[in-house]
């Protein structure tokens, strides 16, 4: 498997790793960050028609979370954004749970989570 898109991005003065991969006709997200980045959820999606009943796109989503990990916020975020947008079923794992914490005490989360 060869990642499509690695991109690095800073906020809040943190780093923040995301890369992402076909795997078949599926995608795959790695989301990397903080002073030990490893596994700490892993969020899967598939699109598919809204309950709405307005034929807008809707996904549904199911998450993994290892014990006292909160990943699950911008893992699903963006594993959600991203299986609306291509209409593909995606899966997004990561950590990054010290970063999230120190700015949610700092008062700047919203940064972090706007990536």
């Amino acid at each position: 498997m060869e990642w499509i898109i690695t991109e690095c991005v800073e906020t809040a003065g943190c780093e923040l790793e995301v890369s992402a991969a076909f795997i078949g006709e599926d995608v795959l997200i790695c989301l990397k960050g903080g002073e030990r980045p490893h596994l700490g959820c892993v969020v899967q999606t598939e699109p598919r028609v809204s309950l709405t009943g307005d034929g807008s796109v809707s996904v549904t989503s199911s998450v993994l979370n290892f014990p006292g990990h909160k990943d699950e916020v911008i893992c699903r975020w963006m594993a959600e954004k991203v299986s609306k947008e291509l209409g593909k079923r995606v899966v997004c794992t990561g950590d990054f749970i010290r970063m999230v914490f120190r700015r949610r005490r700092s008062g700047r989360c919203r940064e972090v989570l706007c990536v």
